[in-house]
């Protein structure tokens, strides 16, 4: 799970770097298994070898090579092939590290993904449900991988870039929901206004976040309008629903108070109350100190531990009249 928390915040360092097509292809990154380090790599050079697939950025289009050759003096369109399925054609040898780490750190996910659903094997005459689990783990991190194929074919549409976050949302509730199950479901006894404003928390959080998106998605329009300068002005070029994503938090900064002052003597609300006051303090530096790069995966990063924590807090929970 903590790997896949690192996935999320390193896609949100892509998305504020704008290195989300540092990669122009997937899965290889400039038809290599291992980027280039230097622009002269990725531009036509004369009595070269060049393996098939090998991309370069030539007259500000991106050609991949059609076969394995060496390269005479001149250009010679014949060996090359226009890449079709967008017209992004840069390098930036900054960028193209960023997507490959986040792209390595993913394959990580998809590995430890794998060998948890072997070590739930184990699990199979106690708990047929952790296995079946693990089993649907891995099918959705297959999904990720190539949802996240779709983004860089796509350049980046923000629609996809927004399901590809809540998909890793859910790898971390299924996550979750595969270690409790593990654990025996040990449960915490509470009232039943706990129970239910639990839910309305996890909606609440859920709703915020999905706000979120598009407040995010507006900041990339803007960033871009700005040229990624002047971030002073970002602010007041957003719409109304920033100022709802805003008043919003105090609605769940209110609830998670109250569910803290009501089950102080367990401790069960320490954490997401802690969280929460984190987050408004991140959002605060975004808003007030015009928006620093650093803060925005961070944002990101805390409102995923936020609802992970409230989600976990409803699996634990259990009415005191329920008592096993």
């Amino acid at each position: 799970m903590v790997t896949t928390f690192l996935v999320i915040i390193a896609g949100s360092v892509v998305r504020t770097t704008q290195s989300g097509m540092g990669c122009p292809d997937w899965p290889t990154c400039f038809g290599s298994i291992v980027p280039p380090t230097k622009a002269e790599q990725v531009i036509f050079q004369p009595n070269h070898a060049y393996k098939k697939g090998q991309f370069i950025v030539y007259n500000d289009s991106l050609k991949y090579a059609v076969k394995k050759f060496v390269s005479a003096n001149e250009y010679n369109a014949t060996d090359w092939k226009q890449y079709e399925k967008h017209n992004y054609a840069k390098f930036d040898v900054l960028q193209t590290w960023i997507e490959y780490i986040n792209r390595l750190l993913g394959a990580l996910l998809g590995i430890l993904v794998l060998i948890q659903f072997i070590w739930s094997c184990w699990f199979f005459k106690t708990n047929k449900w952790v296995a079946f689990l693990s089993l649907g783990l891995v099918l959705l991190t297959g999904f990720q991988a190539w949802l996240g194929k779709t983004v860089v074919d796509s350049n980046l549409a923000l629609l996809k870039i927004s399901l590809h976050m809540f998909g890793a949302l859910a790898m971390v509730f299924l996550c979750q929901y595969i270690l409790f199950l593990a654990k025996g479901k040990k449960r915490v006894l509470v009232g039943l206004e706990t129970i239910q404003l639990t839910r309305v928390l996890f909606v609440a959080v859920f709703l915020q976040i999905l706000l979120g998106t598009d407040v995010r998605a507006q900041i990339d329009t803007i960033a871009s309008k700005f040229a990624y300068l002047n971030r002073s002005g970002w602010v007041d070029e957003l719409d109304i629903w920033f100022y709802v994503h805003r008043s919003s938090s105090l609605v769940i900064t209110l609830l998670t108070a109250y569910l803290f002052y009501k089950n102080k003597l367990s401790g069960i609300y320490k954490p997401v109350l802690v969280v929460v006051i984190a987050e408004i303090l991140v959002g605060v530096v975004l808003v007030y100190v015009d928006f620093p790069a650093f803060a925005q995966p961070l944002h990101l990063l805390l409102s995923s531990i936020l609802i992970a924590v409230v989600f976990y807090n409803w699996l634990k929970i259990a009415h005191h009249k329920i008592h096993k």
